[in-house]
């Protein structure tokens, strides 16, 4: 009899992995929140205009955004772990030739290879979760990146802060340095080796190109110049034209038309530009309507990010345990209960009436983050796991990019004032209550996407179900008289009347033997 020991899977692998995972999630945030606090520094440095100082948010946002998806599907084709360690790596040098950057454009031109680095990174550690991590403990692991991610942001401004007023400006980009190092060590240690698939063909440069230049016109049409938006439109249809011609096209447009995939996305830009607008509107309500101070208005902004960090990993426990649909409903209804309490409670609460509700939204968005994340990756085939996760992250960059220009306009239109410095109080909370009145609306519609088509059917992007065909069955019929003692170590040994019964059934189904028995001559041909 064969006998076999069963050992529990090593844990340290996964911690490893997660560990690297996190890191590779939370540099990137950390490059974004300590580098805006840094902008009046830079500007006093380099004696140079606000409007050239900001392009060092704008050149690594920019890269980022327009390069996520093409970054995702290179790792597709190249091999994950390969692209990760390189961009990480690029990561790392770019923070460092930041730092020794001797004028302006090349702090500019250095972040902009650090979004390129940011954007692999982006991209895959998403991608990563289905194969560093047990299926079971998916909503756990997104949970876990969301913290990491919220903790960057919460934590970027005060730690930029520490370090520009005890070390320089100079500091907020060596910092990254040791950072990129013990990811480059723990990814290159833990995480899985490539497994490069058959289904993986030649990367898309037009395509890729086109939808670099599509996404960059956008952001820059939001935040710049709106004649810009013409320009997206035909670098998008550009794009739309070469990937229904395209023999591996960086995005399947069939894909996109699966609704569980396009509600999630779809849901993902929504409740994007829904949180960007706590961003946008929280200062100008508690400075204006409220009247509080600018220490105390950071103060408060900063309970959104730090509520976030606390609620990633008890969010990702309970899509574990819900299922990723129940929690993003979950999530979602969460959101639009806070958005409709800013909406009717009075200013005259004070404070308390704006961040009671923003104690409500950000646990709802951590979880409904955590559990579209998993229900947008699950079983995603492996050919594709790259360019799926850099949609995910391209579609939450283009929510925070339109909501801070659309809730920004819906505020300053709420307000009836010509210049929201000059506005007055009540004009404000006015402005404040329609905004999230309008979030509610957005909200309602991304609530009513997810009921209705997330998990509804199985995507196309998915590992397809190999059915059994009947000579499947029979073959494994046959196999039981080969080795019927594989099944004795699991506890399932069977009597020696079973096996014989089994014999006799698989006699009769297994059609080699059906063969031989016609070909055996009769005994009258003997």
């Amino acid at each position: 009899m064969t006998t076999t020991t069963l050992t529990p899977p090593a844990t340290a692998p996964v911690t490893g992995a997660l560990s690297a995972l996190a890191l590779c999630t939370l540099l990137p945030s950390l490059a974004v929140s300590s580098a805006n606090i840094a902008l009046p520094t830079l500007a006093t440095a380099f004696g140079s205009p606000f409007a050239a100082v900001q392009w060092v948010v704008l050149a690594y946002l920019l890269a980022t955004t327009a390069l996520i998806v093409g970054a995702g599907r290179l790792g597709d084709l190249v091999g994950r772990k390969r692209l990760l360690l390189a961009g990480i790596a690029l990561f790392t040098m770019a923070s460092t030739v930041g730092a020794m950057a001797p004028g302006l454009s090349w702090l500019i031109a250095a972040r902009a290879v650090q979004g390129v680095g940011a954007a692999a990174m982006m991209a895959l550690t998403l991608a990563f979760v289905g194969e560093a991590v047990p299926k079971a403990r998916t909503g756990s692991a997104m949970g876990l990146l969301g913290t990491m991610s919220a903790v960057g942001t919460a934590l970027g401004p005060s730690l930029g802060g520490l370090l520009i007023a005890g070390l320089g400006w100079r500091a907020i980009f060596a910092f990254n340095l040791p950072l990129g190092l013990l990811a480059l060590l723990l990814a290159w240690r833990w995480l899985p080796a490539d497994r490069r698939s058959k289904q993986a063909s030649g990367i898309d440069l037009p395509g890729t190109a086109l939808l670099a230049m599509a996404v960059t016109a956008y952001a820059l049409a939001m935040t710049l110049s709106l004649w810009l938006l013409m320009a997206a439109v035909v670098a998008l249809l550009a794009f739309l034209h070469v990937e229904t011609r395209a023999v591996s096209p960086l995005v399947r447009l069939d894909a996109l038309r699966e609704p569980p995939l396009a509600a999630g996305l779809a849901a993902n830009v929504v409740v994007a530009a829904v949180m960007m607008t706590t961003l946008v509107v929280g200062p100008f309500h508690l400075a204006r309507a409220l009247g509080l101070s600018a220490a105390a208005v950071g103060l408060l902004m900063s309970v959104g990010p730090v509520v976030s960090a606390f609620s990633g990993v008890p969010a990702g426990h309970l899509v574990d345990r819900f299922g990723a649909r129940r929690a993003s409903l979950f999530g979602l209804a969460g959101m639009l209960t806070g958005c409709l309490l800013l909406c009717v409670l009075p200013a005259s609460l004070g404070a308390a009436a704006y961040v009671g509700p923003l104690v409500v939204i950000t646990p709802g968005y951590a979880l409904f983050q955590a559990a579209n994340n998993t229900a947008v990756m699950a079983d995603v085939e492996l050919a594709r796991r790259g360019v799926i996760s850099g949609l995910l992250n391209l579609s939450r960059n283009l929510g925070l990019v339109t909501g801070a220009s659309l809730m920004a306009a819906v505020f300053a239109a709420a307000t009836g004032a010509g210049s929201l410095m000059t506005a007055s109080a009540a004009a404000v909370a006015r402005g404040t209550q329609q905004s999230f009145g309008a979030a509610a609306a957005l909200l309602l519609t991304a609530l009513l996407l997810v009921a209705r088509y997330q998990g509804s059917k199985q995507s196309s992007l998915r590992m397809p179900q190999i059915r059994p065909s009947r000579s499947s069955k029979n073959m494994a019929s046959c196999a039981v008289i080969v080795a019927p003692a594989f099944d004795e170590p699991m506890g399932m040994a069977s009597s020696a009347d079973q096996r014989a019964s089994m014999t006799t059934q698989s006699h009769r189904r297994c059609p080699r033997r059906r063969r031989v028995r016609r070909a055996s001559p009769s005994a009258s041909q003997r």
